[in-house]
């Protein structure tokens, strides 16, 4: 497999698998904090009859619920949403989709095909392949320097 930052992150995707967790636009801050705490994640999409219409992170409970005084047991998830949400494609490289989390300063993009939903990936996972694709290349110079080729 090519663990390197050019590889594409359809590849990331292949080996981390697809799986998205989700939740609508009505469901309630407080069910959306529940399943990003059952599942381990720090952001859901939201979809809208399949569609993504958002993200909501922890990032924004703490901003637009906590800190502004506000009930997330009445809150609702497309109150405190990302609207305008940043998306890459199966075809960036994992190089790309990096520069593209720094710049925008995100941890989380949705990997769109055409419409739909393929995946997504966090500042993690890219992290994870970084170092992984460092520690594969640290692997072969030592074999080729110790001649073992």
């Amino acid at each position: 497999m090519n663990m390197k930052p050019t590889a594409k992150i359809g590849s990331l995707l292949a080996a981390k698998g697809g799986e998205v967790f989700s939740i609508g636009p009505a469901a309630t801050v407080f069910e959306a904090i529940a399943l990003m705490a059952d599942k381990g994640v720090g952001a859901l999409l939201v979809l809208d009859a399949g569609q993504l219409v958002g993200i909501v992170s922890e990032r924004d409970y703490t901003r637009k619920v906590i800190l502004k005084g506000r009930s997330s047991r009445e809150e609702r998830v497309d109150e405190i949403m990302t609207r305008d949400v940043v998306t890459c494609s199966p075809e960036y490289t994992v190089e790309e989709a990096m520069r593209l989390m720094t710049e925008r300063r995100i941890r989380h993009v949705p990997v769109v095909d055409g419409s739909r939903v393929a995946g997504i990936v966090s500042i993690g996972d890219l992290v994870k392949w970084t170092i992984s694709a460092q520690e594969e290349t640290i692997a072969h110079l030592t074999h080729y320097i110790a001649g073992s080729y």
